[in-house]
């Protein structure tokens, strides 16, 4: 998908009520979420015919925020090492924290390749829905 269809692509799903979206084909994908600052747009593979866009980023610092209402948890138990730490790196897809509620653990899962810069929360601690859990610059 080249940089024009994403474009249009998002703009066909502006003014609809999805508010996250992950795209995967053909070894292209990228990752949406509406109202948010964050977005993560893998290398995009251009055919030799397409010219490149130039693309204005204003920060590389990106959150990772709660899913979810519930209990943060930053390690799989209390005798184990949490996921990340400040410093780390960190992939698409990498597990790096889970939060808990009413008896349900839902991982939070990595949107974004990066450093943590931060870490926002601390283990135990309770976290709302939309909450900063995580700063990660994505510039490297």
């Amino acid at each position: 998908m080249n940089p024009q269809e994403i474009k249009e692509f998002l703009k066909s799903i502006k003014d609809t009520d999805i508010e996250e979206l992950q795209y995967e084909s053909n070894g292209d994908s990228f990752y949406f979420k509406k109202n948010e600052v964050e977005a993560y747009v893998p290398e995009v593979k251009q055919a030799a015919a397409v010219k490149e866009i130039p693309v204005e980023v204003k920060s590389t610092l990106v959150s990772i925020k709660s899913t979810m209402v519930g209990t943060f948890s930053s390690a799989p138990s209390n005798d184990r090492p949490p996921f990340v730490r400040e410093g780390m790196d960190i992939e698409v897809g990498q597990k790096v924290g889970h939060i808990e509620a009413m008896k349900i653990i839902k991982d939070v899962i990595s949107r974004v390749k990066g450093k943590v810069v931060k870490v926002k929360v601390s283990n135990g601690e309770f976290v709302e829905y939309g909450q900063e859990l995580f700063s990660v610059d994505t510039s490297k």
